[in-house]
């Protein structure tokens, strides 16, 4: 049965269309993975299809009493309510029903036996809903959900105002998992979990029932949990049975049959017009001419899909730091209250760190402190001699309202508006893209576009917060690649092992320095 029917959908922002005549159907269970480049529309899609945005074109129809699900990173959570208050919100319409079961036990006093034997049929119907959505277990399913998400090592008594990006998303999609609706809309999930809430997340959707569709870069969680493709590629959604890796054997064997059909007719093409330019001036052969230029007023032309401009990084590094990048003599990081016991760290030229372990813990806060951001609770921080730094934040919360060449050439003030619109489209923007304001553009696009001012800053350190967090396949192995050829330093937070595995020099598991963790 179909849960969600998309017909005919077209959309567009401005002169830039997303969306052309699409059409798409969910089924019952099927499990989802929606892909394509940054930009292509798929954060656009997922707000189309729960309402948020109207689009141009086109039907969108759920079937009756569905429920549906979305993990949308910018849900606001209500400062005064603990973490456990918002998963007990999940079951807030068995509560409603419990409520509705005590209202009908009241009435049965005083009811006839006609309407007697109404309300209890409506009382076993919903004894039955209250017994088989688990509602005489909601604080063990609680209890579960959150500690197979690491929130009980946060406490669920905290305040949900308090807590890291990575926390927040955990409480989003422990409360979405557990109001267990018959779809999950998953937009990047693993964006702010750490690997080992990943690897419990993978476990969860491969065993879940209901459908799902996610959205992720993340190629070895998708594989993982998907049966079903569907690419987004020049305004079209195109489906694939299979996994990611099926989906690239078909796509690129597709994509070939079709260059070389387009060579095929391309030629035939050449050598009609060839023809008739020759013959239709003559007597002789004027009829043969006219009859080859209807087979080409006839032919049905096949047409490539303009190329996606790949990016292209090169980080420009700047004279040798110091042997010293920087040292900390028992540095206590945190705002109000401890994160790390005293911390006695040293990294030298040419390392190259990645910072790994649970949210919450304090990585950011450790990276910022280093950079003299954040004052310390107590100790020192010594940064070397000579260092350039170059700093890529985790997330940057304020809208902006610039355009892409306004932003790049705040930073460079020297470049000419030519030199700034090259620096971009190496980084993979298009035309469109680089004249837009930065607010329109997806989460990927807004970090080529701060990527594009990191690597055109001459820099012998790079101190990067989650670098490959909205970046589409391509861009990941591009940075991936640039940073093995850095020549300089390298400080990382990263939760995807199989980006920086093959770039650091060693891991520091913050998890041996935290207080935040029992």
């Amino acid at each position: 049965m179909s849960i969600l029917t998309v017909k005919n959908l077209s959309h567009g922002f401005g002169d830039r269309a997303i969306f052309n005549n699409v059409s798409f159907r969910l089924l019952k269970g099927e499990h989802i993975g929606l892909i394509g480049a940054n930009g292509e529309g798929k954060s656009t899609f997922m707000n189309i299809i729960t309402g948020k945005l109207e689009p141009d074109e086109g039907q969108i129809e759920w079937s009756k009493r569905v429920r549906v699900g979305y993990l949308d990173q910018h849900t606001v959570l209500e400062k005064g309510l603990s973490i456990r208050d918002v998963l007990k919100n999940a079951f807030e319409y068995l509560f409603d029903l419990e409520k509705e079961m005590n209202e009908i036990c009241d009435k049965m006093g005083a009811a006839s036996p006609e309407e007697l034997e109404k309300l209890l049929i409506d009382l076993g119907t919903i004894q039955d809903l209250l017994t088989n959505n688990d509602f005489y277990m909601i604080d063990s399913k609680v209890e579960e959900i959150a500690k197979g998400l690491g929130l009980d090592d946060v406490g669920l008594e905290k305040d949900v105002h308090d807590l890291s990006g990575g926390q927040r998303t955990k409480v989003l999609l422990a409360k979405l998992l557990l109001e267990k609706p018959d779809i999950l809309l998953l937009d990047e999930p693993t964006n702010y979990l750490d690997e080992q809430h990943i690897e419990w997340l993978k476990r969860y959707l491969q065993e879940y029932e209901n459908a799902f569709i996610l959205i992720s870069h993340d190629i070895p969680f998708l594989n993982s949990v998907i049966n079903l493709i569907y690419h987004m590629e020049n305004q079209e959604l195109n489906r694939y049975v299979g996994d990611y890796d099926s989906f690239m054997h078909v796509y690129e064997a597709k994509k070939q049959q079709l260059e070389a059909a387009y060579k095929k007719q391309q030629q035939e093409i050449a050598e009609l017009k060839d023809f008739v330019a020759r013959n239709k001036a003559r007597v002789a052969t004027r009829n043969m001419a006219m009859s080859r230029q209807k087979k080409l007023d006839k032919m049905d032309v096949i047409e490539l899909a303009r190329e996606k401009p790949k990016p292209e990084f090169h980080f420009k590094e700047s004279r040798t730091s110091g042997k010293l990048i920087f040292e900390t003599k028992d540095l206590i990081i945190g705002y109000d209250e401890p994160l790390s016991k005293p911390l006695n760290l040293r990294m030298e030229r040419k390392q190259k760190i990645a910072l790994v372990g649970a949210n919450g813990i304090g990585k950011t806060t450790l990276l910022k402190s280093i950079l003299g951001q954040i004052t310390p609770i107590s100790g020192s921080v010594e940064l070397g001699d000579y260092l350039h730094i170059g700093y890529f934040e985790q997330e940057i919360k304020e809208a902006n309202y610039q355009t892409c060449i306004e932003e790049v050439w705040k930073d460079f003030p020297s470049l000419t508006q030519y030199e700034i619109r090259a620096a971009l489209a190496k980084c993979g923007l298009t035309t469109k893209h680089i004249e837009s304001k930065i607010v329109v553009l997806s989460g990927g696009e807004q970090a080529k576009v701060r990527l594009c001012k990191l690597i055109n800053k001459e820099t012998n350190l790079l101190v990067l917060d989650e670098p490959t967090n909205h970046l589409d396949v391509d861009a990941k192995e591009e940075l991936k690649r640039a940073l093995k050829e850095y020549n300089g330093s390298i400080l990382i937070i990263c939760h995807e092992p199989e980006f920086y595995q093959d770039i650091v020099t060693e891991v520091w598991n913050c998890e041996n320095w935290t207080t935040k963790l029992k």
